[in-house]
C-alpha cells in the first residue's frame, strides 16, 4: 500500500507536478526592503527551483485544508528564503531545504493541535480498533484511498509524520537521519514500524 502510494509521488515528481518559479512562491520577495544579500537570493532560487514541487508535498503531509496549506506553503518559502541568510552548506542543499520545510510544518501542526485536536503516539495508534472492512470496500476509488492514507498520516505526531513525509519522497535512512536528528537505526526501525501500522489501519485488519 505504502509502496504504491510512494511510487506514485515519484511519477508525479516527473509528469503532473512542476516546481513553483522563485517569483510566484515568494510574495514577499517583490518587496525591496525585504530582500537579502544576491547570495541568498540564488540560494532561494535554485532551492524553489529545484525542490518547489516537494516543497508542497511536504505543506499537504502537514496540512489537508486548502486554504490553510496555501498559507503554509507560504511560511515554508518565506521561512526558507530567511534561512539562507545563515545557509553554510555543511549539509546538502536539498537536506537544508527538507528540514527547514518539516521544521516550519511541525510547528504548524503543534500550534493546530492546540487549537483544535490530539495527535496520536505511534503506540495509541496500535490502540485503536480496527475499521470495519466495508469502510474499506466504499474506498475502492484510488483518489479516496490516497486521501485515506493521507489522513492517517495526519494523525500521526509530527516527528512520526516528518520520517514517513520523507520516506515518501524516496529518502533513505541516513538522509532522514541527518534531517531529523534521529540515528539511522532509529530512523529504519520508526519507519518498518509506521509503515506496519498504516498498512493495518488502512485495511482495517484484512
Amino acid at each position: 500500500m505504502l509502496q504504491g502510494y510512494r511510487t506514485q509521488r515519484a511519477a508525479s515528481r516527473k509528469t503532473r507536478e512542476k516546481p513553483l518559479a522563485p517569483a510566484t512562491t515568494l510574495i514577499v520577495g517583490a518587496d525591496s526592503t525585504l530582500l537579502g544579500e544576491p547570495s541568498q537570493e540564488a540560494l532561494y532560487a535554485d532551492a524553489a527551483g529545484e525542490y518547489g514541487a516537494a516543497i508542497g508535498r511536504v505543506a499537504r503531509g502537514y496540512e489537508m485544508d486548502p486554504e490553510k496549506r496555501r498559507d503554509l506553503l507560504q511560511e515554508i518559502h518565506f521561512q526558507l528564503w530567511r534561512s539562507f541568510a545563515s545557509f553554510d552548506a555543511r549539509c546538502s542543499l536539498r537536506t537544508w531545504v527538507y528540514r527547514v520545510a518539516h521544521h516550519v510544518g511541525a510547528s504548524h501542526v503543534i500550534r493546530e493541535r492546540r487549537r483544535f485536536s490530539t495527535l496520536l503516539s505511534l503506540e495509541e495508534m496500535e490502540t485503536i480498533p480496527d475499521a470495519d472492512p466495508t469502510d474499506v470496500e466504499a474506498d475502492a476509488d484510488r483518489r479516496r484511498n490516497l486521501d485515506r492514507l493521507e489522513r492517517l498520516i495526519g494523525q500521526l505526531r509530527p516527528l512520526d509524520r516528518q520520517v514517513i513525509i520523507s520516506y515518501l519522497e524516496d529518502m533513505d535512512a541516513a538522509s532522514i537521519a541527518e534531517i531529523t536528528g534521529l540515528s539511522p537505526g532509529s530512523v529504519a526501525m520508526r519507519i518498518h514500524r509506521i509503515k506496519n501500522i498504516l498498512a493495518r489501519r488502512f485495511h482495517g485488519g484484512r
